[in-house]
């Protein structure tokens, strides 16, 4: 495929990491006041610059809460140092997908990587917020959705924002591992705090990162932590996964073209890996985020329904 243009490029991050809390690139700021404590998560993959965006620009023009605790961190910065423009996409991770390793059985196991690592110094990090946002982008250039564990507390929470007005809810987790936003207690029904993944739209446009801001600044006034204009929410568009496919074989292909959001008839034919037929297990089965370069062992698509 081409290489995409570039209207967001990497910048030096390096009078970021001296933070606050004995991890490099976490800076934590508390009001003093009683109120919740919020992460703004960046960086998880190295390549998706509109989280970077939104955290530089709550450091750079020195936000702090009125009232309660918040925490902007910076995740997987090795992989963001390693972006090389000709291969844009290789520095999403570099050993292992730093948003698919927040289980017990990765964080407490014998594995090492770079993302192992930095999971590990990050833990207490995320245990501590109460409410979470991790901004991502994506590698097409597809309307900004909001990714989030079925629980009431998330759907009340996106619904409440302004933006953006797609949702895709996982009733059963993401399927291929555990994200950063389903760490310990935000993976529980009964916890306490919500945790939401935005997806801001592609990778290295101008609009994702612009709308990584905005949705920050609404999400950090709905909890009170600044004042910020509110707008009215549009109307949600809400899809349930039903079905992670992750790449099996090389020759994964999808039968016709796709950037995210298409729709299928119930057993239309939507992707072949190898001799496995993916096909749409309802009707109006819509994909996200299907892959733009397919890696075996990696996500290939994920197959949703409609909610009503």
């Amino acid at each position: 495929m081409s290489t995409p243009a570039f209207e967001v490029l990497p910048r030096d991050l390096s009078p970021y990491k001296a933070g606050n809390v004995g991890v490099d690139y976490v800076h934590r700021f508390e009001s003093g006041k009683p109120g919740p404590h919020v992460l703004i998560n960046a960086l998880t993959h190295g390549n998706e610059f509109c989280g970077m965006v939104a955290a530089a620009h709550l450091l750079d023009n020195a936000v702090r809460p009125k009232i309660g605790t918040l925490t902007v961190s910076f995740a997987n910065v090795q992989a963001y140092e390693s972006f090389n423009a000709d291969k844009p996409f290789d520095s999403r991770q570099i050993d292992h997908n730093l948003n698919r390793i927040w289980s017990a059985e990765w964080l407490d196991g014998p594995e090492d990587s770079i993302e192992l690592r930095r999971a590990r110094a990050l833990r207490s990090v995320v245990a501590a917020a109460d409410h979470i946002l991790d901004i991502h982008s994506t590698s097409q250039d597809v309307v900004p959705f909001w990714v989030y564990p079925d629980y009431a507390r998330n759907a009340e929470l996106a619904s409440a924002l302004s933006q953006p007005a797609v949702h895709m809810v996982m009733p059963s987790g993401m399927q291929s591992g555990t994200p950063l936003i389903q760490h310990g207690r935000h993976g529980q029904a009964d916890g306490p705090g919500a945790a939401l993944v935005v997806e801001c739209g592609q990778h290295f446009k101008q609009a994702s990162a612009d709308t990584a801001v905005a949705v920050t600044l609404e999400f950090l006034a709905h909890f009170g932590l600044i004042d910020h204009p509110k707008t009215t929410p549009a109307a949600a568009r809400r899809y349930a996964l039903m079905k992670t496919h992750v790449v099996q074989n090389a020759d994964f292909r999808f039968a016709r073209p796709v950037v995210g959001l298409e729709v299928f008839a119930e057993g239309e034919l939507i992707a072949t890996d190898g001799d496995t037929e993916i096909r749409a297990l309802c009707e109006g089965c819509t994909i996200f985020m299907p892959t733009r370069s397919p890696i075996v062992g990696r996500e290939g698509v994920y197959l949703t329904r409609p909610l009503g």
